[in-house]
């Protein structure tokens, strides 16, 4: 009989360990997963769209950006917010007067618009590149969007090839799947300003528009370097 009573304590006390491990192994996957949503949350609600310029055009150069004509400080970074709601659309559904805002976010009814400067304080006339990539992206839903880079009123609509690699229509195509353009700006005089308004939307009239792409997120940075640097 005792013999009994210690075989049954002893496997209760192992249903006993193996509950709490199995209760620890839960409560780690939970955390796990919060922290992952949590970074996620992080990168993603910094915005859709950032700038960033290589140190050198300012300490080197004498560049500076900004989104604030009245407050021309040195940013290493610009950030965009994002629009509320992100559904397809036309191009033809923007605004004529989409570059005449003064600077910073100026987003429609599911589209991203951001301006801001690029000026010359220095003293010597410079030259600099300007990149633009997708950073990261989920269910695909870069094959239907535009980017559209106007620099001083002058544009570039930006797309993914067609799966034949073709561009789509009165677009240029993206460089490769993460490259989006490239573009070397020379002779830029001391006391010169660039403006650009950056627009991003999800083009309805792209074969790829489907339901496969619904519940997609992408996040887009353009790069302003001293020299060309390739990113694989």
């Amino acid at each position: 009989m005792q013999d009994k009573i210690k075989i049954t304590s002893k496997k209760v006390l192992q249903e006993k360990r193996l509950r709490k491990i199995f209760l620890i192994i839960i409560i780690l996957l939970l955390f796990l997963l919060l922290l992952f949503y949590m970074i996620v949350g992080i990168v993603y609600n910094r915005g859709n769209f950032s700038i960033t310029l290589d140190k050198n055009l300012y300490f080197d150069r004498g560049l500076i950006m900004y989104d604030d004509p009245e407050y021309k400080v040195y940013r290493p970074e610009l950030y965009a917010e994002a629009p509320n709601t992100f559904d397809n659309i036309s191009q033809y559904w923007l605004p004529e007067d989409i570059t005449e805002n003064y600077g910073g976010s100026h987003n429609g009814k599911n589209y991203l618009a951001y301006t801001f400067y690029v000026e010359n304080i220095g003293e010597e006339v410079r030259d600099y590149w300007s990149e633009v990539f997708i950073e990261d992206v989920l269910k695909n839903v870069d094959d239907a969007i535009r980017i559209r880079v106007y620099r001083n009123d002058e544009y570039i609509t930006y797309a993914k090839p067609k799966p034949n690699g073709e561009a789509e229509n009165n677009t240029v195509a993206f460089i490769s799947d993460t490259v989006v353009g490239r573009t070397h700006v020379e002779n830029f005089a001391p006391g010169s300003i660039d403006k650009y308004t950056l627009v991003i939307w999800i083009e309805g009239s792209d074969d790829e528009c489907t339901d496969n792409i619904l519940g997609g997120e992408f996040k887009v940075r353009m790069r302003f370097n001293s020299e060309y640097a390739e990113e694989s």
